[in-house]
């Protein structure tokens, strides 16, 4: 293990960014955020969680797929080129970590692979830090996150009191911190600090079963009666993947891109010919919980929540998932 004084970890992300882009907590206008480091930001690590997840940093909120050139009768394609250059993505928490590997199943399994999506992946390290203390609105240990240890990283940071210590997981975590082994002390027996214990609890046990026989039930428009359809909920999710597809066409030459939409948007269901299978706020918000408690189970093997309880900071009429969980596994049938 590996240990670096809180006060010098400005020196450690500059030595990184000399051969890397890289991605950690810093403050944008009063919201948290993973954001390219310069060192002229603020940094926010260790000060709780993110207000937004590290997922535009794989999946972008507006990327460009491709670019065409119109010339008489022939069209020209310019694909777009893939990432070559290695980032790294520094502090995230465990359930964002988790959430990496749900949006990995989405976009690189079942007999699909996202190009854009997985050279990003490919090429990025990913260091999470353990979290010392719990939000109130977190609730990860309901899907089984450990707060203290994050799955599927290349390197685990904890924090002391003064100090980060380090370890690293993976091949491309050891390289990482061998590129700085000068500014890394090696450390035995160090004692790691008490992992969070979010006071928020929420049993799921079931949850799926239940929902499988609930896709007409009541509920659904009681629930819905006071969402604003405002979508916040979905852009600040770590998991909420749909996104819509246009062109920007210039006289004989345009491009394609894809870009965030979101289910609770009435748009997003609307077909050419005007029909919506999801007309109301009932069927959109039914949608948005089926997709993370039911259909994402289902297909995954996972749950879609990873109980970062960022929707539940930030819904400005408070939805709030952990009600609505302990409301379904009370409704009646």
């Amino acid at each position: 293990m590996l240990k670096i004084k809180q006060t010098e970890m400005p020196q450690l992300l500059n030595a990184w960014a000399q051969k890397s882009r890289v991605f950690v907590p810093q403050d944008r206008g009063g919201v948290s955020a993973f954001l390219p480091w310069d060192g002229k930001g603020t940094l926010t690590l260790g000060k709780g969680n993110t207000l937004e997840p590290p997922k535009d940093i794989f999946f972008p909120r507006t990327e460009t797929m491709y670019r065409y050139q119109v010339a008489e009768a022939a069209t020209t394609l310019e694909t777009m080129p893939p990432q070559k250059e290695q980032h790294v993505l520094v502090g995230i928490r465990s359930c964002d970590a988790r959430s990496l590997e749900i949006m990995d199943d989405v976009f690189l399994t079942k007999g699909y692979e996202d190009e854009f999506y997985r050279q990003k992946r490919e090429n990025t390290v990913v260091i999470a830090l353990a979290c010392n203390e719990a939000l109130p609105t977190c609730f990860c240990t309901a899907f089984e996150i450990d707060p203290g240890r994050a799955e599927g990283v290349d390197v685990q940071m904890w924090m002391t009191s003064d100090s980060y210590l380090v370890e690293a997981i993976t091949d491309k975590g050891e390289e990482l911190l061998k590129q700085t082994s000068e500014l890394l002390t090696p450390v035995e027996n160090e004692t790691l600090p008490d992992a969070a214990k979010p006071t928020l609890k929420v049993d799921v046990e079931g949850i799926t079963e239940k929902l499988q026989q609930m896709f007409e039930h009541l509920y659904w428009a009681e629930v819905s009666r006071k969402c604003l359809g405002c979508g916040a909920c979905t852009y600040l999710c770590p998991t909420c993947h749909c996104f819509d597809i246009q062109s920007e066409n210039r006289g004989s030459s345009g491009f394609k891109f894809r870009c965030w939409d979101s289910c609770m948007f009435s748009e997003y269901t609307r077909m050419a010919g005007g029909h919506n299978p999801r007309p109301s706020k009932k069927e959109r918000m039914r949608n948005r919980f089926l997709h993370k408690l039911q259909y994402i189970p289902e297909r995954y093997g996972k749950y879609g929540c990873v109980g970062c309880g960022r929707c539940l900071d930030r819904c400005p009429v408070n939805v709030d998932i952990t009600r609505v969980i302990r409301e379904i596994k009370e409704v009646t049938l």
